[in-house]
């Protein structure tokens, strides 16, 4: 596996499984297992929705990257997913964690997950999720907004040290939607280069003896397929670089260039060709380096939904089938509590029935969730069997980033379980979300 996923040119069949985790096969016409486990009997078993997530997958892309990028860091980004025994996976497989809160650190450290492979960002970080790395000792925190200088440096102590880096505005647009698009000027991460809010905060920075700082970060968005815009921000990166160096004499020795490489959600959909871009930007470093006559730093990305986002797979019962208005609308028993992305993004995914072989007739079908919004739609333009009907199972690939991660107590409805699948055994991460649970919250009348 040298890809994250190879760009897929055919038009998708019934059948096409090229979204779907690699472990996926049909035994039978109609059926489907993952990790060699029937989702059906996931299903049956736990209930629905439910996640599956496949080990086998996850450590898979977290070994590509390793070798893609043998000379970097590689962390993985927990905001698309963090539970216990992903963090187990991912420090397995030899990468770091990149966190933005005390809740995901905490979780990560319960786990086992050692405090100087984790990296702590975030453009506004409380009082709490400073206090916590600093506690548990985290590798790296990336500063934000000036305000986070003295308030790091108060809280570590005159005598005390913390490796920092700066995340900086490289003044590039990238990404698959506006709201996702986090390297430009106007918006609320980082500090700019062009209006030179970057250099100032890293000369206050060298003015903290307690606050080293290794070197410069930046994230450009999410959803990239086209390896361009990694290279004109390793270019400006090492531009300022280079500035640093000739007016503080600071050699800098990382360079983060965030992650954000996009996986296709849907059949034919482009993805990010990792080797090329490991390739592309590992010259681009080099020359700008040599350029301007500085030492190579070390490389450091973060992906996230290139690790978990294929490796999962949302499963939904279909409630009712409706015709009205010329469309039909296949209700499932989730929706946007459990997957917000296509009302905030307009993603779009391909849903597919299992359990059962549906008609060889196709029809178009918008598949919406339970929840009082009109805007609560999982997938606005499938196509599924002619055939579907109340009972049935419906199976949504690409379900394992920024799904339960972003998922909500809308409506009251608990929050979906995760369910692991490998050879052939499934086993469950995370429990569903009770009624119980969501009334001892409620405390007082």
């Amino acid at each position: 596996m040298t890809t994250i996923h190879e760009p897929v040119t055919t038009t998708a069949t019934p059948e096409d499984l090229s979204v779907w985790p690699s472990s996926t096969t049909e035994p039978h016409p109609g059926d489907a297992t993952v990790g060699g486990v029937s989702l059906a009997e996931v299903a049956g078993r736990y209930g629905t929705p439910v996640y599956v997530l496949d080990e086998g997958e996850v450590r898979s892309r977290c070994r590509t990257y390793r070798d893609a990028f043998p000379e970097a860091e590689v962390h993985y980004a927990a905001k698309a997913f963090l539970c216990r025994a992903m963090a187990h996976w991912v420090m397995d497989e030899g990468l770091g964690l990149d966190v933005c809160s005390a809740g995901e650190l905490e979780l990560a450290v319960a786990a086992g997950f050692p405090a100087d492979r984790i990296v702590l960002h975030g453009n506004a970080k409380t009082p709490h999720d400073l206090k916590r790395a600093l506690w548990y000792g985290v590798g790296r925190i990336v500063i934000d907004s000036p305000s986070e200088i003295a308030r790091i440096a108060a809280a570590v102590g005159p005598d005390g040290h913390q490796k920092v880096m700066v995340r900086v505005v490289p003044g590039i647009s990238a990404g698959g939607h506006d709201k996702i698009r986090t390297g430009t000027e106007d918006q609320k991460f980082g500090l700019s280069i062009s209006d030179g809010y970057a250099q100032h905060a890293i000369a206050r920075i060298l003015d903290q003896p307690q606050l080293e700082l290794t070197g410069l970060h930046c994230h450009l968005g999410s959803q990239i397929t086209d390896v361009k815009p990694y290279l004109a921000a390793v270019r400006r990166m090492v531009g300022l670089m280079a500035r640093l160096k000739e007016q503080h004499g600071l050699t800098l020795r990382e360079l983060d260039i965030g992650g954000g490489h996009g996986v296709a959600y849907r059949p034919g959909e482009p993805a990010m060709d990792l080797t090329r871009l490991a390739r592309k930007v590992r010259a681009e470093l080099a020359e700008a380096c040599a350029a301007a006559g500085l030492t190579v730093p070390r490389l450091i990305i973060e992906p996230g939904r290139a690790v978990v986002g294929p490796a999962g797979v949302a499963l939904y019962r279909v409630v009712s089938v409706k015709h009205t208005g010329g469309r039909t609308f296949v209700a499932v028993d989730g929706g946007m509590s459990d997957n917000p992305r296509p009302a905030l993004y307009g993603v779009r995914y391909a849903p597919r029935l299992v359990g059962r072989r549906g008609s060889a007739d196709l029809a178009p079908v918008t598949v919406v969730g339970r929840h009082c919004e009109a805007g609560d739609v999982l997938a606005a333009d499938a196509r599924l069997p002619d055939d579907v009907r109340a009972g049935d199972l419906i199976a949504v690939p690409v379900a394992g980033a920024y799904h339960l991660s972003m998922a909500s107590g809308y409506n009251a409805v608990g929050r979906p379980p995760v369910v692991a699948v490998h050879d052939g055994r499934a086993r469950l991460l995370v429990r569903r979300e009770s009624l119980e649970d969501i009334h001892s919250r409620d405390v007082g009348l």
